[in-house]
């Protein structure tokens, strides 16, 4: 990892709340393709064989590029930190990523504003998968009290490509988030996209998840869960357009209010194809009462019980057979 010497303590600050937090370390590592960025600087870069990294600092906030070549397989994922280690500003990051044909890549990113108050963090990422490549894109974030946070991901997934997107908030507050994620499907693609958000307190969620299925025989899933507590808001859009012969789409929404939380869902489906499938599902409502009775009657509490069953819905596994 190449590390400019007047950012060591950056470096150094940013490993220790990876420590705090659980994260993996080793991420940081040489063998680990991967960029480091605190607020407006890059502070860390590296880049293996197959993978190109490039960086570049920008008025708020840094741009980079990521390009890996075809017939690439890594063992390990490629990490994309972004950090913020003061109490307030302003952060702007852009990821342009193109994966080419026939290779297996795994993205972990992290986002970690630990002390902020007053921050305002804007992300925008475009991911094109090429043909036959697998892409998993992992998006975890840790905050402080006061983050407003707006992402926008636009995928584009090639014949016969797989993309899975995951973005999860759920180790602290979401303040005020707005989380927008879409993907372009050609012929026999399969994509999922997954968010998983606690909302407390006074929080403000809004979700826009958005599945274009264009290709022919191309499959994909939506998947929301946000757990709503206090007066907490949330707002909670999935769109599936059947375009594609024989394209298939699921649309899975899920959400726990406990308190006075205020939590909208909208499933949006729409066929132009008469040889196109869309399906959904949508709950609202409070925490399963037969599961809270079973698990009281093992002796927990009713907040220990709560809690675990929030826990299980938040840090469960997601599936999309092929």
């Amino acid at each position: 990892m190449s590390i400019k010497i007047d950012r060591v303590k950056e470096y150094e600050a940013l490993l220790d709340v990876y420590e705090k937090e659980g994260l993996d370390t080793s991420l940081f590592g040489d063998r680990i393709a991967a960029i480091i960025i605190s607020g407006d600087k890059i502070i860390g870069l590296n880049n293996v064989s197959g993978v190109e990294i490039r960086g570049e600092e920008i008025e708020d906030g840094v741009r980079a590029d990521v390009k890996i070549e075809d017939n690439v397989e890594l063992h390990f994922p490629i990490h994309l930190c972004t950090g913020f280690l003061k109490n307030e500003g302003y952060q702007r990051v852009i990821f342009n990523i193109t994966v080419g044909n026939n290779s297996k890549v795994k993205f972990l990113s992290h986002c970690i504003f630990p002390y902020a108050k007053d921050f305002i963090h804007d992300a925008y990422s475009k991911i094109k998968v090429g043909e036959g490549s697998l892409v998993i894109y992992e998006d975890e974030h840790i905050h402080g009290e006061g983050v407003k946070m707006i992402s926008k991901t636009e995928v584009e997934v090639g014949r016969k490509g797989r993309y899975t997107g995951k973005f999860s908030l759920i180790k602290q507050r979401a303040k005020e988030l707005k989380l927008e994620m879409s993907a372009k499907l050609a012929d026999y693609a399969v994509t999922e996209l997954t968010s998983k958000i606690k909302a407390i307190k006074d929080d403000s969620v809004e979700i826009r998840e958005v599945l274009k299925l264009e290709g022919a025989h191309s499959r994909g899933n939506l998947k929301s869960t946000v757990i709503a507590f206090d007066n907490a808001k949330a707002n909670v859009v999935n769109e599936a357009y059947g375009l594609g012969d024989y394209s298939k789409g699921h649309v899975e929404c899920h959400e726990i209010v406990k308190g006075s939380a205020d939590v909208q869902t909208i499933p949006l489906l729409r066929v132009r194809n008469d040889k196109a499938e869309l399906t959904h599902e949508a709950s609202i409502g409070r925490i399963n009462e037969a599961q809270l009775m079973q698990l009281m009657a093992k002796g927990l509490t009713e907040d220990e019980a709560a809690e675990l069953i929030i826990k299980g819905l938040l840090e469960g596994g997601n599936n999309l057979n092929p």
